[in-house]
């Protein structure tokens, strides 16, 4: 264990939301839910302004409508997503050598190997300040939250304590002294199902799970669940910070709040991260031959399944059409905590149209006007950045009965007017961003 306070854990806040907010001058301050805005679609991310109405990730679109009806819904735009995460991981690395990215929003650092002339409190909280500071400042206003700690566990529990925005640095010594008033679930692995489990044990607080013995962590939770719980009730987390290292596979998974049961929604899902995990393997000019889900249960049993194909691909129809006939081989009837799809095997070629079909069905995930030309089909998706020979660019605001309306404006300008236009008018095309 470190006796320095040296891991920091860094999380953009609402990113997604936090972006279109950004880029959307007439959205800020207002509450903004991103994903897909279908019947079937489910929520990636919520602004704060719509979490107040109860809206959460994973949440189905549906739902969200009826807590927050007046919400702007948007289908998100991947290529501001990426650049944005583009920046704000330069910017770490910029601190350290060693930085662990979690996700696009998210990610590691170890500040030991950052050079620093000290590691106590006062000079990593004036690093993390900084990088905070970066975070506004490079990113056009997009805010972190950070917490700094001794273990990666204590630096993710840290920068929970005052989102949005907020810095917390946990002394070394401390740690227990913080954890033992908290509920058990702040301990990664303690979902609804561990947490009945405990709570039937009268346990409901990190201290209750601290003055058990291994063998009594054991007994009620499982010879790897209960050793690990028992170690990080006392806070005791030795992980590594590693940074990326060359991919074998590509995979994306998440973790929900409540437990899944709506088989289509799970589908939904799945479909939304095969996307994900196809647009990243055509970033890195992979395919793969094997897709593999990863399915946890309401009682934290985990399974997996895979499948593998006769020649690789990267596209993600095929991608998602094996994970949700993976799905079907698995009962989910008792809840889902943590749904994930991979894709393994890499190579460097695709073979394509394996399945004699490209087209994604009922699809909820995020499009990336970046990675494909407008469809002949003119469609245009709420919140997607379009630009008019006459008036500019622009963000479509909604569209449908043959009439797409715009909001012309950027982040650079105030809230902008509002016009509509035939669905097909030559004079709007959609905008596509200029690598960096």
């Amino acid at each position: 264990m470190r006796t320095t306070a040296s891991v920091l854990h860094l999380d953009l806040d609402a990113f997604f939301a936090s972006v279109e907010q950004r880029d959307k001058p007439s959205l800020r301050g207002k509450p903004v839910i991103v994903g897909g805005t279908g019947g079937r679609g489910v929520v990636a991310t919520a602004s704060y302004e719509a979490r107040r109405y109860g809206v959460r990730s994973a949440m189905s679109t549906r739902e969200a409508r009826a807590r927050c009806p007046h919400a702007a819904f948007l289908s998100g735009r991947f290529h501001a997503y990426r650049e944005a995460s583009r920046i704000v991981m330069g910017l770490l690395q910029e601190v350290s050598p060693l930085v662990e990215p979690l996700s696009l929003d998210e990610a590691f650092v170890d500040l030991a190997a950052a050079g620093l002339p000290s590691l106590d409190v006062v000079t990593v909280a004036t690093v993390a300040e900084h990088l905070r500071t970066g975070v506004h400042d490079r990113t056009g206003g997009l805010t972190a939250s950070v917490g700094v700690g001794s273990s990666k566990f204590i630096a993710k529990v840290a920068s929970e304590l005052e989102k949005p925005d907020g810095l917390t640095v946990v002394p070394p010594g401390t740690e227990r002294e913080l954890l033992r008033p908290m509920h058990v679930s702040v301990i990664p692995g303690v979902g609804p199902a561990t947490t009945e489990r405990l709570r039937r044990a009268g346990i409901t607080t990190v201290a209750d799970l601290e003055s058990i013995s291994e063998d009594e962590a054991v007994r009620l939770l499982g010879k790897a669940q209960g050793h690990g719980l028992y170690q990080l009730a006392r806070a005791q987390d030795d992980r590594a910070v590693v940074p990326e290292r060359e991919a074998k596979s590509v995979s994306v998974e998440d973790t929900y709040d409540t437990d899944l049961t709506d088989r289509r929604l799970m589908e939904a899902l799945l479909t939304r991260h095969a996307t994900s995990v196809a647009d990243r393997l055509r970033k890195q000019g992979h395919s793969g031959r094997t897709v593999t889900i990863k399915v946890r249960l309401h009682d934290f049993t985990t399974l997996s399944r895979s499948s593998t194909l006769s020649a690789p691909t990267d596209a993600a129809a095929v991608i998602a059409r094996v994970a949700r006939g993976l799905l079907v081989e698995l009962d989910t009837s008792g809840g889902v905590r943590l749904l994930g799809v991979g894709v393994s095997g890499l190579a460097d070629w695709i073979q394509d149209d394996l399945f004699g079909e490209t087209a994604l069905e009922d699809v909820p995930a995020l499009p990336d006007p970046a990675q494909a030309p407008a469809p002949v089909s003119r469609s245009w998706s709420p919140g997607m950045d379009v630009v008019h020979a006459v008036h500019g660019r622009g963000w479509v605001w909604g569209s449908g009965r043959g009439v797409v309306t715009v909001r012309f404006e950027t982040a650079e300008t105030a809230p902008g007017p509002v016009r509509s236009f035939a669905i097909d008018d030559a004079a709007l095309s959609p905008w596509v961003p200029t690598s960096p």
